[in-house]
């Protein structure tokens, strides 16, 4: 036995209104959203804002009198591309349940967002990927700071 049209379309209308309110919530959260990382020396914590704004950084232990320039902005760079990577994922995931179809009203589709064209492709890869990839090899700027021959 089917629904009938009425009682279908009021869920639907209490569903999109529950949807819309958790839409709202949720901007509301992210609004207010911040990730800070440190670089793998250890030597800077960048802070993003909720649009991967770059809103702090932070110097640690004095380690920058010891850097050269180029090494210094490049644990800049490390940290503030780490953390704003973080802050994205923290968006997908927030979002994440809005993308879904409604289970109780099939005719709500989820929305549709591409996060590659958003983000870029970076931000689809896997935690554990690049976790394990720091792990074995070590940024690729110190590898580049090596072959140029500077310590």
């Amino acid at each position: 036995m089917t629904e009938p049209l009425e009682k279908r379309l009021e869920k639907a209308m209490a569903e999109l209104q529950a949807a819309q309110e958790a839409v709202a919530r949720t901007e509301r959260e992210l609004r207010q959203a911040s990730f800070a990382v440190l670089s793998s020396d250890r030597a800077v914590r960048a802070t993003v804002g909720p649009q991967g704004e770059l809103t702090g950084i932070e110097f640690l232990e004095h380690k920058y009198r010891d850097m050269s320039p180029q090494e210094l902005a490049a644990s800049v760079l490390e940290a503030a591309g780490a953390a704003r990577l973080k802050m994205n994922r923290h968006v997908m995931k927030a979002m994440a349940p809005f993308t879904e179809p409604s289970s109780n009203v099939p005719e709500l589709k989820g929305f549709e967002v591409d996060w590659e064209r958003i983000f870029g492709p970076e931000v689809l890869r896997d935690d554990d990927e690049d976790t394990a990839r720091g792990a074995e090899q070590g940024p690729a700027w110190r590898d580049a700071l090596d072959e140029d021959g500077e310590d």
